[in-house]
């Protein structure tokens, strides 16, 4: 997308962090936002601040782990805007309980969350976005939040599990979307000063009691230590947002915050790349 002036964004998880941060840079570059969150109290103050810097935003109430929410917040953005041309799937937890801790209802909030909103955004948007994309001239744009954690399984079972779907999916939809003229990227934070480590705050009441939660004291004090300090010091959210911008602008497939995780993924890629060498020179039967 050559230029953001005057189009629409649709931003999950947009009231605080990271999905405040791309609200907060696409308002800025002078995109129309329509801003969903679990949080009703902190989207209605968000919006509030941002409307106030004469920024075009709104916002809609949606727990994203249920696709009639969406589907209800996607009907109050084209009613509020008539059209959109950015799609913003950031909406995350954290969380779900570990191996020998987790248990289906975790499983569902970590997937619904993290994964099948990503899912079902794509599917309820996209159509929408098509209308006026190839066709009508005015493009769109897909980004969906993974995380580092998407390319080296480095945190919960869970939250991997996920993150790797959302790269797979964004990888998978890229090329498919661009006859369509919608771009897809994926954006893989690093460390980001957010409030990810307060997730069970944003447990739905359906589940409320049944998810298993990470248990902080269980960890290593020197890993736990480590993990708050590196968030609490972690990269400006609108910073990232200010990233996701030039990354729609320039069809970015991969939107990295910073080079830390770089070295990992590189013995990722060996890793795999010594299996294949394993089998090199071998005639596989039939």
């Amino acid at each position: 997308m050559n230029t953001l002036v005057g189009k629409v964004a649709f931003v999950t998880g947009a009231a605080s962090g990271i999905g405040l941060g791309i609200a907060e840079a696409l308002a800025q570059a002078g995109v129309k936002v329509m801003m969903a969150d679990i949080d009703g109290e902190a989207l209605a103050r968000e919006v509030a601040r941002l409307s106030a810097t004469n920024a075009d935003v709104a916002g809609v109430r949606a727990d994203v782990s249920l696709k009639a929410e969406l589907q209800r917040a996607a009907d109050a953005t084209m009613e509020r805007f008539g059209k959109v041309h950015i799609l913003i799937n950031n909406a995350g937890v954290g969380g779900g309980g570990d191996y020998g801790d987790w248990n289906d209802a975790g499983w569902e909030w970590v997937i619904g969350v993290n994964l099948m909103s990503v899912v079902w955004g794509i599917e309820i948007f996209g159509p929408l976005m098509e209308a006026g994309g190839k066709a009508g001239g005015e493009g769109g744009h897909i980004v969906s939040t993974a995380s580092m954690a998407g390319l080296v399984a480095a945190v919960a079972p869970g939250y991997n599990a996920t993150k790797y779907g959302v790269v797979a999916l964004s990888e998978g939809l890229r090329p498919k979307l661009a006859a369509k003229g919608i771009g897809v990227s994926v954006l893989c934070p690093g460390f980001i000063r957010t409030r990810i480590m307060e997730s069970a705050r944003a447990v739905p009441e359906r589940l409320a009691g049944k998810v298993a939660l990470p248990d902080a004291s269980a960890l290593p004090s020197e890993f736990a230590a480590m993990a708050a300090q590196a968030i609490q010091n972690g990269i400006d959210p609108l910073y990232v947002g200010e990233l996701v911008v030039e990354g729609i602008e320039g069809d970015w497939p991969y939107i990295f915050t910073d080079n830390q995780f770089e070295s990992g993924v590189d013995l990722r890629f060996a890793a795999i790349k010594a299996g294949f060498d394993k089998i090199r020179g071998r005639t596989p039967r039939y």
